[in-house]
C-alpha cells in the first residue's frame, strides 16, 4: 500500500499529561505529521474519535475518568478498523498484551525514542 502523505494523516494524542502530549506532538511534526488533536482523557478521546475520524490515535494507559483500556473498547466499538496505538511504561507489559487482544495495532514505550515512535507510527499508518 502507498503510504500517505504524511501531512494527511490525522492523528488524536490521548494522554493526560499536557507535556506528554506536547512531546509526542514535537516528534510527529518533526516527522512531517501536521493534523494532530488532543484529548486529555478517555471521555474526551472518544467524542474527538467520533467528531474527527482519526486515521490513527495513541492513547496512553493511565487517565482519569476513562482509562487508555476502557477507551480503547469503546473505539473499537465505533469502529473495528481502528488504528490505536497504546502508549506505556515499561513497567506495564500486561496491560499492553491486554489491549492488543482488544484491537491496539502496537505501542510505544514512555520516555519516547524519536526513531521508534516515528517507526511505529509509519509502519501502522501503512497497515490496511
Amino acid at each position: 500500500m502507498m503510504m500517505q502523505n504524511r501531512e494527511n494523516v490525522k492523528i488524536l494524542i490521548v494522554d493526560d499529561a499536557l507535556f506528554m502530549r506536547a512531546v509526542l506532538k514535537d516528534i510527529l511534526v518533526s516527522i512531517g505529521y501536521t493534523k494532530l488533536f488532543e484529548a486529555q482523557d478517555g471521555l474526551v478521546a472518544v467524542e474527538k474519535f467520533k467528531t474527527i475520524n482519526p486515521d490513527l490515535v495513541t492513547m496512553d494507559i493511565n487517565m482519569p475518568n476513562m482509562n487508555g483500556l476502557q477507551a480503547l473498547k469503546a473505539i473499537m466499538n465505533i469502529n473495528r478498523k481502528a488504528k490505536v496505538i497504546m502508549v506505556t511504561s515499561v513497567e506495564q507489559r500486561y496491560t499492553v498484551q491486554e489491549a492488543l487482544k482488544l484491537g491496539a495495532k502496537d505501542y510505544i514505550v514512555k520516555p519516547f525514542e524519536r526513531s521508534m515512535v516515528g517507526m511505529v507510527i509509519d509502519r501502522v499508518i501503512r497497515m490496511s
